[in-house]
Formats: structure tokens, C-alpha cells, sequence
């Protein structure tokens, strides 16, 4: 029912099925993602495909679940009252986001300053402790971890996301300003610094001296860094959508809620890889002479 035809500012939503699918695709995402690295239900550790399939259920929740958001827009259900409502959600969502990361730097910083008896066999560095026994924690990295030099790889990832920042923001000013010429070439401009982002991480992931499961540094680091390597995969494809719809002729200067949430998200992104640029490979690399 469009908008026009009922006498209230809110809008009922029909009965849908994304976010009951949206649960079960999460689900299956984590079970997959624990079935490889640890193996689960017989399925030997290293097992790949039930991880796909969460992804690609995901991916199909995504797009099918924004399609119907976009329906709704199209057709008036977005009221400014809606639209309020919306940004809160968004926000809300930016904001349980940087709680999970949250999470990750503090298992990350905790990790560093154990005690050595707490962390026992897990370190080579356990028993690497001063004879006067002043100092009882383990070293971090542990001994014999060579980390990235972040002023190689790392370093051009953070100017490409930073880079990446600004070109979004001229998109999202050039749409503002109804110059739809200029906000296709800033995402145009995005999306492929997104996709080097991410080329040039799995580069890097497939150089590392260390693994997954040699150290809880190696753990720390690359859940840290793979979460938020995920995180700028799925803003690649919400600013790629964007960039769809506006070649498609969709969204302006006065109605791209979507594109605004999707230049928010960005710069969350953003900021939290220029945290762990700076608390995950520059510190360890120069205070503990990674």
C-alpha cells in the first residue's frame, strides 16, 4: 500500500521472511566458520564448504532484504518520521559494531600483558623470564613471531582506506549538490580502493611468518584483522549497490538514505583500521621490537 493512502507518518511493514533467514544464514555462517578452524559435527578442521554456504546465504539475505527495503522507498513508505527511525537503527548498528571490535582489541591487549605462569606452555617466551625475577610477563609478540613491517603493506592499506574516505565523501557531496556525474566517479573511485584494500590483505595474510594457530598472537591478529577484512568486503558491495542504483537512475540530492548509510559505515571502517594499524602491527613492531 503506498504511502498516500494511509493517514498516518509510520510504516507497517508486511510479514517478511528476511529476518528469519537472516538467522539461520548467521548461524550457519558461525558454525561454518568454527567447522574450519576447529572442525565440528565429524567434519575435520579445514572443512570449507559449510562456511560457503553461510556466506552465501548472507549474501542472498542482503540483497533480497535491501531489494524490498529499496521497494518500500520507492514507493513512499519512507516518511520523514521513517527515515528517523532508520538513522537511529543505523546508528544503533555502527555502534553494537564497535562494541564487537571492542571485544577484539581487549582479548588483543589482555593477551600482551599476561602473566607468563598464566599463559604457560601456550608461549615459547613462558619461561623467558629476567633471573631476578622482577618481570612475570610474557613477552608480546612471543619470542621467535616475526610481525609485518607496518610501514610497508600495512602502511599503503591504511593510505588506500584513508583515500578511500575522502572519495565517498565527494560522492556523497556530489549527490547532495544533484552533480550525479561526479558522485558515480567517487564511488566508482571507492569501490575499486576496496577491492585493492582486500587484494592487497590476502596478499599480506598469504606472506605472514605466522599462523592462525602457532600463537594467541597469531590468533589475536588475524580475527582482529580478518573481521575487519570482512567488514570492508561487505561495504564494498553496499557501495557497490549504491553505485547500481545510481547508474540505474535511482536515488538524488533529496532522497539516498541507503548511499548515507553506506558512506557512515565506510568511515566506521575506516576508523577502526586506523586503530589497528596503530595497536596491532606499529606498537608490537616498535615498543616490543616485533
Amino acid at each position: 500500500m503506498a504511502h498516500d493512502e494511509v493517514k498516518h507518518d509510520f510504516h507497517l511493514v508486511n510479514p517478511s521472511p528476511w529476518p528469519l533467514l537472516g538467522s539461520l544464514a548467521v548461524i550457519v555462517t558461525a558454525l561454518g566458520g568454527v567447522t574450519y578452524m576447529k572442525g565440528l559435527f565429524g567434519l575435520e578442521a579445514g572443512t570449507w564448504w559449510l562456511l560457503a554456504v553461510g556466506l552465501a546465504m548472507v549474501i542472498w539475505v542482503m540483497f533480497g532484504w535491501w531489494r524490498e527495503v529499496i521497494k518500500e522507498g520507492g514507493i513512499g513508505d519512507h516518511t520523514p518520521v521513517v527515515q528517523i527511525g532508520l538513522r537511529y537503527g543505523m546508528i544503533l548498528f555502527i555502534a553494537s559494531e564497535v562494541m564487537f571490535f571492542v571485544g577484539w582489541f581487549w582479548s588483543f591487549f589482555e593477551f600482551a600483558i599476561y602473566e607468563s605462569a598464566r599463559v604457560g606452555e601456550t608461549w615459547d617466551s613462558a619461561n623467558a623470564l629476567y633471573a631476578d625475577g622482577l618481570s612475570r610477563f610474557a613477552d608480546w609478540p612471543p619470542v621467535g613471531v616475526e610481525t609485518f613491517d607496518p610501514f610497508h603493506l600495512p602502511l599503503i592499506n591504511t593510505l588506500i582506506l584513508l583515500l578511500s574516505g575522502t572519495t565517498v565523501t565527494w560522492a556523497h557531496h556530489a549527490l547532495q549538490h544533484n552533480d550525479r556525474a561526479g558522485a558515480k566517479l567517487g564511488l566508482v573511485f571507492t569501490v575499486l580502493l576496496g577491492m585493492v584494500f582486500t587484494m592487497l590483505q590476502a596478499y599480506e595474510y598469504s606472506h605472514a611468518a605466522f599462523t592462525f594457530d602457532g600463537t594467541l598472537y597469531g590468533s589475536a591478529f588475524f580475527m582482529a584483522t580478518g573481521f575487519h577484512g570482512a567488514h570492508v568486503v561487505i561495504g564494498t558491495i553496499f557501495l557497490a549497490i549504491c553505485l547500481i542504483r545510481l547508474l540505474m537512475g535511482g536515488m538524488s540530492a533529496e532522497k539516498h538514505l541507503g548511499f548515507e548509510f553506506a558512506a557512515w559505515y565506510w568511515h566506521f571502517v575506516d576508523v577502526v583500521w586506523l586503530f589497528l594499524f596503530a595497536f596491532v602491527y606499529v606498537v608490537p613492531f616498535l615498543v616490543y621490537g616485533g
